[in-house]
């Protein structure tokens, strides 16, 4: 071998080597936080009081958005409790999330979140959206029209089913 090929490194191998791990973002650090307050708020309750309380706080949560994510969020809000009656709003790592027997099915996040260029709408793997072997489970927004509205509304009356 020449000396040459012996000192060549590729170019993904070096800039792993000279990046360094460091540590979870301020926006990532804070939802634990808050997700760690949602924790502590509902052991102190009881279920009834907690859907209740969850009501309250989504929709405070939703109050403190800018704009865009603010009428999105509201708008979400709607279609969900319309959608799927069943469904609790509580928070999760602080979004509006929505919830049955318990475990969150939808929650969105919205983009000044993690300073993303576009809000999400995701699914947890409760909810019932299944088909074949692979299937979305979140979905950017960047603006609701009625064609989002009708497909978040199905998205959700299946999940749920």
């Amino acid at each position: 071998m020449s000396p040459e090929k012996d000192t060549q490194t590729s170019a993904k191998s070096t800039s792993a080597i000279n990046k360094k791990f460091k540590g979870f973002t301020d926006e990532e650090r804070a939802a634990m936080r808050e997700r760690v307050q949602e924790l502590k708020t509902s052991a102190s309750r009881g279920l009834r009081a907690d859907k209740a309380g969850g009501e309250s706080a989504v929709l405070a949560k939703i109050a403190e958005m800018q704009e865009p994510d603010r009428a999105m969020a509201k708008r979400l809000h709607a279609i969900i409790k319309a959608s799927a009656p069943a469904l609790s709003p509580r928070l999760w790592y602080g979004m509006p999330a929505y919830a049955k027997d318990g475990e969150v099915v939808c929650h969105f996040q919205p983009a000044q979140k993690f300073k993303t260029r576009y809000a999400t709408f995701g699914f947890s793997d409760a909810a019932n959206l299944d088909e074949g072997a692979m299937w979305p489970v979140a979905f950017a927004l960047k603006a609701l029209t009625a064609t989002e509205e009708a497909r978040i509304s199905a998205l959700v009356r299946k999940a749920v089913s």
